[in-house]
C-alpha cells in the first residue's frame, strides 16, 4: 500500500470510527439512562409495596392500641416513623440528620429511600419513610451488556470500515498504478537518447572544435536536466528498494564534483557560489543517495533562485546546508511541501519529487532534514547525520 493511499485509509477510517463510535456511544448512554430508571422504577414500586404493608401493621396496631410496635419488615428494608412534627416515633437505624420529606423518593448513599403519607395518622404516625440499599446487580449486569456490544459492534465496524475504506482509496490506487506504469514506460522510453545526447556532447567537446559554444551550453543543461529527471523517475519507480552499496563517502570531494556538473545551469542564470567546504566530510551513504540527495538540493536551489542570484553551500562532520536567494516557500506551504507532486510554485516547472526524493533519502538514513523559508527571500535546507 502507497504512502498516500495508507494516510487517506487512515483519515478515512478515523472519521468513519469516531463518528460512529459517537453515535453509539451516545444511544447506549440514552439506553442505559432509561434502562437504570427503569430498574430503579421496579425497585421503587417494590419500597411503595413494603410501605403499604407497614401501613396495614401501622392500622392493625391503631385499632387494637397495643402498648407496642411488632412492625415486621422483609430483609434488607429499614424504616423511620415520623409525627406531623417531625419528630422520630420509631426507626429501625439511627437518624443522624434531617430527612427532607418534600419528595416522594431520594437516592443517595447507595440507598433508595421511599417517604409515604400516612393518613390518617394511626398511632400518631404522619410520615413513612422505608429504605432499601439499591439492587446493582442488574445495574452491573446492564452495564457489562452495554460494554459488551460496544466491543463487538466496534470490532464489527471496524471490519466494515476497513472494507469500506479499501473501497475509498480503489480509484486514488488506480490512479497511481497508471502514473506509476506511465513513469516506467517514460523512463524506459528516456534512457536510451539521454545518454545517446550526452556522450556526443562530450565528443564534440572533446574531439571537435566547435564554434556554438553557448548553443553547446544550452543542450548540455538540458540534457543533464532530462538526466536527473530520468534517475528521480527510476528512483520512484522503485520506491528506492533497490541493492544499496552503503559504504564511507568523501562528502566533500563528492559535493565539489556535483557542483561542477551543475555549473553550465549555474553559470546560465549568473548565480554567485558561496562554497565553505570542510576537507575530508566522511559520510556512511550509499553512492547513488549522495549523488541523488545533493543533485535535487542544488537543482531546486539553482531553478527557484533569481537571476545573479546568490547560492550558498556549507559541509562540516555535522551538517550539509544549501540556502539560495530565491522566491522562497509560503509558511502555509512548509508543513505539506515534502509530500510526493506537492509544487510550492507551479511557474518554474518540475514534478514536485525532488523534496519528496530527499525526505525519504534522509528517513533512510536516519538524518535530520531542516527547511527554513521566506517568500522572495530565499529558502535554507540543512540535512544533519
Amino acid at each position: 500500500m502507497y504512502p498516500s493511499e495508507r494516510r487517506s485509509l487512515y483519515r478515512f477510517l478515523a472519521i468513519y470510527l469516531l463518528s460512529t463510535f459517537i453515535l453509539f456511544s451516545l444511544g447506549s448512554y440514552i439506553f442505559y439512562i432509561y434502562e437504570k430508571h427503569h430498574l430503579l422504577d421496579q425497585q421503587k414500586k417494590l419500597l411503595d409495596i413494603e410501605a403499604n404493608k407497614v401501613k396495614h401493621q401501622l392500622m392493625i396496631l391503631h385499632k387494637n392500641l397495643g402498648d407496642k410496635l411488632p412492625i415486621t419488615l422483609n430483609d434488607g428494608y429499614e424504616i423511620v416513623l415520623w409525627d406531623i412534627d417531625n419528630r422520630c416515633i420509631f426507626s429501625t437505624y439511627k437518624v443522624t440528620e434531617d430527612i427532607n420529606i418534600s419528595n416522594e423518593y431520594h437516592i443517595q448513599n447507595n440507598y433508595i429511600e421511599h417517604i409515604s403519607v400516612v393518613d390518617p395518622y394511626y398511632l400518631g404516625v404522619a410520615y413513612l419513610i422505608i429504605k432499601k440499599p439499591i439492587d446493582n446487580s442488574r445495574i452491573n449486569e446492564l452495564i457489562l451488556m452495554i460494554v459488551l456490544f460496544m466491543i463487538f459492534a466496534g470490532i464489527f465496524f471496524i471490519l466494515i470500515g476497513y472494507f469500506l475504506g479499501r473501497l475509498f482509496v480503489a480509484p486514488m490506487r488506480e490512479s497511481i498504478e497508471m502514473m506509476n506504469s506511465f513513469i516506467q514506460d517514460t523512463t524506459h522510453e528516456l534512457n536510451t537518447p539521454i545518454s545517446t545526447i550526452l556522450t556526443n556532447l562530450e565528443l564534440i567537446e572533446t574531439i571537435h572544435n566547435c564554434s556554438a559554444k553557448k548553443e553547446m551550453k544550452r543542450i548540455e543543461i538540458a540534457s543533464k536536466t532530462l538526466s536527473r529527471i530520468y534517475d528521480d523517475l527510476t528512483y520512484l519507480r522503485l520506491n528506492h528498494d533497490y541493492n544499496k552499496d552503503i559504504k564511507d563517502i568523501d562528502f566533500s570531494m563528492l559535493l565539489q564534483e556535483r557542483l561542477l556538473y551543475f555549473a553550465s545551469y549555474i553559470d546560465s542564470k549568473g548565480i554567485k557560489v558561496d562554497k565553505k567546504i570542510v576537507d575530508k566530510v566522511i559520510v556512511e551513504i550509499d553512492r547513488d543517495d549522495a549523488i541523488r540527495l545533493v543533485d535535487n538540493l542544488l537543482s531546486n536551489a539553482i531553478k527557484y533562485n533569481q537571476i545573479g542570484g546568490s547560492l550558498s553551500v556549507e559541509v562540516d562532520s555535522s551538517s550539509l546546508s544549501i540556502k539560495d536567494s530565491g522566491i522562497g516557500i509560503a509558511p502555509n506551504e512548509l508543513s505539506s511541501i515534502l509530500e510526493r507532486f506537492k509544487r510550492a510554485n507551479s511557474s518554474e516547472g518540475g514534478f514536485g519529487i525532488g523534496l519528496h526524493i530527499i525526505d525519504q533519502i534522509v528517513q533512510s538514513y536516519g538524518f535530520r532534514l531542516e527547511i527554513k523559508s521566506e517568500l522572495r527571500r530565499g529558502t535554507e535546507v540543512t540535512i544533519r547525520w
